[in-house]
């Protein structure tokens, strides 16, 4: 199966410069010869190629259907990156493989990244909605303030999972027994130096659930994955 990425297929009927590269010029696909085409909106397309150019491929669609995400509710999951880029790179990688609608990256006190390269993180998120064989492709949002994260209206469950030892563990619970799939649910993982005691305590009265997510001390990155990878088990666990 020859899968590709295009917003905009439906209307241009063209695959994009870097697609038709890939298409035409390293798989040598020519006139005639079908492929698949996702949106990354939910529709995945069947395409026959009709002028196989290494800039511009065209296509005809053949059939289109909507293909919804296998798991019922919205997870986003808003995230401090790692000093160490790569960390965070295979941390969107594995989560959009498992399936995540929405990614936030976090800018918090203890944060060691300031800044991040949206461009390069899509293009992981791309490939990995292809290598999965997904039609619907994750928000990435900007770097955010968590504190604004915080404040904003969610309609779901709120959760948040910090290694801080000044809150009694008691007062903490299991992700895997809290997740509810019968809700959007949005989960922040901290920072390496984990979030500020301020942070904490204005997700607390911001209605955040604080969870644990095992006994064992994730690595940032880590928790995201087992985060989302608890999800899809429950969800499965639940059909």
């Amino acid at each position: 199966m020859h899968l590709f990425y295009c917003p905009d297929i439906a209307t241009t009927l063209t695959l994009n410069e870097e697609e038709s590269h890939h298409c035409v010029k390293v798989l040598r696909l020519a006139e005639g010869a079908e492929i698949d085409v996702v949106d990354g909106k939910g529709t995945w397309h069947q395409a026959r190629i009709t002028m196989a150019h290494q800039k511009r491929c065209a296509v005809e669609i053949v059939h289109s259907e909507a293909r919804k995400p296998h798991w019922p509710h919205n997870i986003t999951v808003a995230i401090a990156p790692t000093k160490n880029i790569d960390r965070i790179e295979w941390m969107m990688e594995k989560c959009t493989e498992m399936g995540i609608d929405r990614i936030t990256p976090l800018l918090c006190r203890n944060s060691e990244r300031k800044e991040i390269k949206p461009e390069r993180l899509r293009k992981i998120l791309v490939s990995a909605m292809k290598q999965s064989l997904k039609a619907t492709l994750p928000q990435l949002d900007e770097m955010t303030p968590v504190m604004k994260v915080i404040g904003m209206p969610f309609e779901g469950k709120k959760y948040i999972a910090y290694c801080d030892m000044m809150l009694p563990r008691e007062q903490r619970k299991t992700f895997a027994r809290e997740y509810d799939s019968t809700q959007d649910a949005l989960i922040l993982i901290g920072p390496e130096g984990d979030f500020s005691p301020e942070e904490v305590e204005a997700a607390l009265a911001a209605g955040f659930v604080p969870v644990t997510l095992g006994d064992s001390r994730l690595r940032t990155e880590t928790a995201a994955v087992q985060a989302v990878a608890s999800c899809h088990t429950i969800i499965q666990l639940n059909d």
